[in-house]
């Protein structure tokens, strides 16, 4: 199963999880001013429902998660997604790589997923950074729950073998994983720092990748393939989770 901890959503309602979500929201949000299209997938719960959702562009979107839960419009494993191929036009994973137990699987079924020239937008956390380091030590995980990190380089090595163009990563968390008063007048100076002086130690990391098109494939064929859709999102398809 390849859902967080139960007690993840507790650890979101804390000061670091909110921490977390604040600098997330507007990362994601930055990445989604020009990815436009009909559907928007998170796939992953993360925070609260339209945590990200909320600044999608697409005329419609949807959280996808391995269990029912408020605002979880379809309930499907991220390795065996219920939905058509190329059918989706904006896919969000919020560290769902990071939970799941075989990511190259979740990244193989959201470039079938994605429409030709499809966004897709991954967070993570990088493995060296305070907040991963903070996790090795911390009882249960921080977050709670977290099975691995990956590095922002090899992540996009795995999606350029699964047939993704990707931009250079945008880091950010360089403030430590501290809820201290002195920590919150800190962090500000701290992220600012972090970008100009040491980039590359950052304690997570966006990821904004295209799905190339083939040459190959026939004009007409796509068209029929996007346009399978338009009745409802998740229409069912063989691969449903039961």
């Amino acid at each position: 199963m390849a859902s967080p901890a139960p007690d993840l959503d507790a650890w979101f309602a804390g000061p670091l999880g909110d921490i977390l979500v604040e600098q997330e929201r507007a990362i994601v949000g930055e990445a989604l001013e020009c990815a436009f299209g009909l559907h928007c997938v998170q796939v992953g719960r993360w925070g609260i429902s339209d945590t990200f959702l909320a600044r999608s562009r697409t005329r419609r979107a949807a959280l996808v998660a391995g269990q029912p839960a408020p605002g979880v419009a379809l309930v499907a494993e991220p390795a065996a997604l219920a939905l058509q191929s190329d059918s989706v036009d904006v896919m969000l994973l919020p560290h769902t790589l990071e939970f799941a137990p075989d990511p190259h699987e979740v990244l193989r079924e959201a470039a079938r997923v994605l429409t030709g020239e499809g966004e897709l937008v991954v967070l993570g956390f990088e493995p060296l950074g305070a907040w991963a380091l903070r996790s090795a030590f911390a009882r249960g995980g921080c977050p709670p729950g977290l099975m691995r990190t990956i590095p922002a380089t090899r992540l996009a090595d795995w999606l350029k073998l699964v047939g993704f163009e990707v931009a250079l990563p945008a880091r950010y968390l360089y403030a430590p994983p501290l809820a201290s008063r002195f920590a919150a007048r800190a962090r500000g100076f701290l992220e600012r720092a972090g970008i100009r002086a040491w980039p590359r130690f950052s304690g997570a990391y966006l990821l904004h990748a295209r799905k190339r098109v083939h040459s190959v494939t026939p004009v007409r064929l796509r068209k029929r393939l996007r346009t399978a859709v338009i009745g409802g999102l998740a229409e069912p398809a063989a691969r449903r989770v039961s």
